[in-house]
Parts: C-alpha cells; structure tokens; sequence
C-alpha cells in the first residue's frame, strides 16, 4: 500500500479541495477549530483554574518563562505537526515532501497518489501522535505548568478539524480511491 508516482490508467478525479480557493470551507474548518478551543478550555479549567498560567508564586522569572515557552511550544508545535505528516508521507513511499506556510496554514504535501487507508493515517498521524504525548506531558507537569502543555494540545486538536474532516470525507469513498494531497490542495481519484 505505498504511494504510487503516476496516476494508472482508467482513473478520474472524484473530489478536490482548496482551502485558498474555497472561503466557505475554510470558514467552516475555523468554526468547528473554535468551538473545539472553547469546549476543551472549559474542560480545562474544570481541571486546573487558568489563573495557574498567571501565578507568580515561584517568581518573576518563572512566570515569563512559563509564558515564554507557551508560545515557543506552539510555534514549534505548527512545525512538529507537519513534520509528522511528512513522516508518515514518506513512509508510505512519497518521493519528496514538501513543506511550506501560507496565509492560513502550514502544510506538508506530496505530489505523489496514496490509497485511502495509508491516506487516512498520513491525516491523522500528527493529531493522534502529538494528542498522546502531550496528555501525558499535563499529567506529569506541575499544576503551574498545566496550561502551558493544555494550551498547545488544544491547539492540536482544533488544529486538526481539516485533518479529520478529510479522513471522514475519504473514509465514505470508494475502497480504490487515490488521494494527491500537495499541501495547498488535495485531489481525490478513483476508477469507478
């Protein structure tokens, strides 16, 4: 089941998506992120009350460092995201991954065709993968420290809305289904 460098005979595009092209999608996709980031920043403070992020009882310094890394950590988060797609990329057999940063997005793409299985876990390999490292980081830190690992696994999660939608989309495709997904837009072929 790995990626195949040219498109075999008999196939013709099904769907497509371009998130730069197709406001009312992208608008969609930033909707339901939203309303992930709240229901899970409500879930949090049920845990640990966000005034912990704002405590000065271990310094000065501490406090700037705790927000400090917050925003080195989601920012190196948008990187570590895509480069796990890479990854998975090139394990199904992708010749060459590209990465870039548009207006709205990083990406990571490939302008070689995946079968829908492999596709659907280049999709979502990152949300699962950095969903459980960064779980067990909030049961590990200190309270103080909680909202600064929380922060960025919200941002993984509302971050993959487009991830999952397309995994769910291709997931009712037909079994045969090849997916050239180059970043800024993915194409979905099939032979029926």
């Amino acid at each position: 089941m790995k990626a195949l460098q040219t498109l075999p005979d008999g196939y013709q595009e099904i769907f497509s998506v371009d998130l730069a092209k197709n406001k009312k999608m992208l608008l969609a996709l930033n909707l339901v992120a939203l309303i992930i980031t709240v229901l899970m920043a409500i879930a949090g403070a049920l845990l640990v009350p966000i005034s912990a992020l704002f405590d000065f009882s271990n310094g000065f310094l501490i406090y700037w460092l705790r927000i400090l890394l917050l925003v080195v950590g989601m920012c190196g988060y948008i990187v570590l995201h895509e480069l796990v797609h890479g990854i998975t990329m090139k394990y199904f057999g992708c010749q060459k991954v590209n990465y870039g940063l548009s207006w709205t997005y990083a990406y990571a793409g490939c302008t070689d065709y995946f079968p829908k299985k492999p596709y659907i876990v280049i999709a979502l390999a990152p949300v699962v993968f950095w969903g459980i490292v960064l779980s067990i980081l909030c049961l590990l830190v200190p309270e103080s420290w909680f909202w600064v690992v929380y922060i960025i696994q919200i941002c993984n999660i509302s971050g993959a809305a487009g991830d999952a939608y397309v995994a769910w989309k291709f997931s009712r495709m037909p079994r045969d289904i090849l997916v050239q997904d180059t970043g800024v837009s993915m194409t979905v072929y099939s032979k029926n």
